[in-house]
């Protein structure tokens, strides 16, 4: 059986949440590149993240749990501003993170650390915590 990426993650405490997510359903799937990119970072965006291999035959079962799986954040994650759903998680660079990439150039590192928000696509608010529905609902 050939296996094919389905998905890629940058952190690999996501991924690997993902992972036992679809293993639990019993698609049959394993991470590819998680160890180079959990032990040295900046290879991230060079190899291309970590990737979720996913069995052929269990394509379409995939697809409908990662749109299950897309559901439920929507009704998780609100933004703090407007309150709409249409909230990813983002790694924001500042120029501050380019100017310690150049300078550490120099002296042998130069290892660029991002920042991760969550950014509303309605109103273009940027934040660092959950606003969680849900809970306020309680």
């Amino acid at each position: 059986m050939e296996f094919l990426n389905f998905q890629t993650f940058d952190n690999y405490i996501e991924a690997n949440l993902v992972l036992n997510r679809y293993l639990s359903e019993g698609i049959d799937c394993y991470l590819k590149d998680e160890n180079t990119v959990t032990l040295d970072p900046v290879f991230t965006q060079a190899i291309g993240g970590i990737k979720l291999c996913v069995r052929e035959d269990y394509i379409a079962k995939a697809q409908a749990l990662y749109q299950q799986i897309k559901h439920e954040t929507k009704t998780i994650v609100v933004c703090s501003n407007c309150g709409s759903s249409e909230v990813q998680y983002i790694n924001q660079n500042t120029p501050s993170n380019w100017l310690y990439a150049i300078f550490g150039s120099f002296f042998g590192s130069f290892a660029l650390k991002g920042k991760h928000v969550y950014k509303c696509f309605d109103c273009k608010n940027e934040f660092e915590t959950i606003v969680n529905k849900n809970l306020e609902e309680c």
